[in-house]
């Protein structure tokens, strides 16, 4: 077996790893999109309660039938500018992979649709060059002749920023 053909297989493999059903959503007017078998809940725009010393893009937390939900703004994380919530705005509780598998809310624009994809709609991420890395980019879906970015949510909130953001939350409550 040859090198190259060694490569090629691990790759058929990540993509096969990579197909399945999506949800797509709007980020300035981009669409993106994250598995939906790590989708729990999608709700509309609520009071949000604003936590002191977190980053810009932890826009606070939410009380999910009694659980407190660390709440992040996809837009401000991207360095997207940030617009003013509509009827459209939607908050999508997702679950993470790690040692405590925690629950956070991300903000998008706008919710559109589940796609299923299948290996062929799906290339990796180009490469952007030298000192871009992308580790939360799942990779690129084409789509009726339109680019979805296949985001892997793990990597764009991480468990290590939700443990921090808990902290901050059971400090305050001491």
């Amino acid at each position: 077996m040859k090198a190259g053909s060694v490569l090629e297989d691990s790759r058929k493999g990540e993509t096969e790893v990579r197909a399945g059903k999506y949800l797509t959503f709007l980020l300035a007017r981009e669409e993106y999109a994250i598995q939906v078998l790590k989708v729990r809940e999608i709700m509309g725009i609520q009071h949000i309660t604003t936590v002191p010393q977190t980053p810009p893009d932890v826009k606070g937390v939410i009380n999910l039938r009694g659980k407190v939900i660390p709440v992040t703004d996809l837009r401000l994380k991207f360095g997207l500018p940030e617009t003013e919530y509509t009827q459209r705005t939607c908050i999508i509780v997702v679950q993470l992979q790690g040692e405590s598998a925690s629950q956070v809310g991300i903000i998008v624009d706008e919710v559109c649709e589940v796609l299923n994809l299948v290996q062929a709609d799906i290339q990796d991420t180009p490469d952007f060059g030298r000192g871009v890395s992308t580790p939360y980019l799942l990779g690129m879906a084409k789509v009726k002749g339109k680019v979805k970015i296949l985001l892997d949510i793990d990597h764009v909130v991480s468990a290590q920023e939700i443990r921090g953001i808990e902290a901050i939350l059971n400090h305050q409550a001491a």
